[in-house]
């Protein structure tokens, strides 16, 4: 073995934005099946380095698990991560583990603070709770600091945010080839859909011309489920349903619980539990947390009627 050799490099996967067309009203036209983006390589959890399986000095090289920063905006799946772009309907999802039979899938934001692991644990409980396969697009934690500065910049719409474009581009996606699609957020993840929302519609009255009430008319294919979020304000046109602890400070005082100065968009339903009580979240509670949700949990078709499943 000539351990001068190079060790041949691995191209690099550059993850995939999925090309804009906007439709013609009120039926978007469908992409050909031979334009679609096809579903990218996982990145696993564990990888091992690339092109380096030999042992150096009897010990076999080992590649560190992806922190959390670099799996910022990538779609999760129970095993492994994909790249931004992935079409989410080709992502391999969690599915409901208690013997219900999946109806359709759903993409989940999970809130500040998660590591990819309680990411997926969220979305198995959300896959139980609602009979839907899940696909997590993930936002990253970089620790508290950071991700405080970073939610107070969703809620100005100011800064960069990979979830927020990753979730845009499987939105308007979704949108342009006439299908609906469904969300939930929790806490800051309330924050990033709001915002991607909001970018989505403006990308179709800024690039395709569309007027205001034509764009809500499409985002209408959008049913939204928000459990604790942090978000105040949310664009017109998509059906929402908004979960509000009384005993959580986060939707009680930063979202649309305020009631004051927030705009949940135009015919939400807000689904209401628990006493007053606003820090019962925060010192050795769990007010705010996404189990404590989704035992409220109300089926969306319930509350919107059966066509917005």
């Amino acid at each position: 073995m000539d351990l001068d050799a190079p060790i041949p490099r691995q191209p690099r996967e550059s993850a995939m934005r999925i090309a804009p067309r906007i439709p013609s009203l009120p039926q978007p036209a469908a992409r050909p099946a031979a334009a679609r983006a096809r579903p990218q390589a996982p990145v696993a959890q564990a990888p091992v380095a690339q092109g380096q399986a030999a042992a150096v000095s009897g010990v076999k090289a080992r590649a560190a698990a992806p922190s959390p920063a670099q799996l910022d905006g990538m779609l999760l799946s129970p095993n492994g991560a994909f790249p931004a772009g992935t079409p989410y309907t080709e992502v391999p999802p969690t599915k409901p583990s208690n013997g219900k039979v999946a109806d359709g899938t759903l993409i989940f934001v999970n809130g500040m603070g998660e590591t990819p692991e309680n990411a997926r644990t969220q979305a198995r409980h959300i896959a139980d709770a609602t009979g839907m396969n899940v696909v997590n697009i993930y936002n990253a934690t970089e620790g508290a600091v950071k991700d405080l500065i970073q939610a107070a910049g969703d809620t100005f719409n100011l800064g960069n945010n990979k979830a927020v474009d990753s979730l845009a581009d499987q939105v308007y996606a979704r949108l342009m080839d006439g299908e609906s699609v469904r969300l939930m957020s929790h806490s800051q993840g309330a924050l990033i859909t709001s915002r991607a929302l909001t970018d989505v519609r403006n990308r179709m009255v800024a690039e395709g011309g569309l007027t205001q009430a034509q764009a809500e008319e499409l985002l209408s294919k959008v049913g939204v489920e928000t459990l604790g979020g942090a978000a105040p304000n949310w664009p017109d046109g998509p059906r929402y349903v908004h979960y509000v602890n009384r005993s959580d400070f986060v939707p009680t005082f930063l979202g649309v619980g305020r009631n004051v100065a927030s705009s949940p968009g135009r015919d939400a339903e807000i689904v209401t539990f628990g006493r007053f009580n606003p820090f019962g979240g925060w010192f050795g509670g769990d007010g705010h947390n996404s189990t404590t949700y989704l035992k409220h949990y109300v089926p969306f078709g319930d509350l919107h009627g059966a066509a917005a499943q």
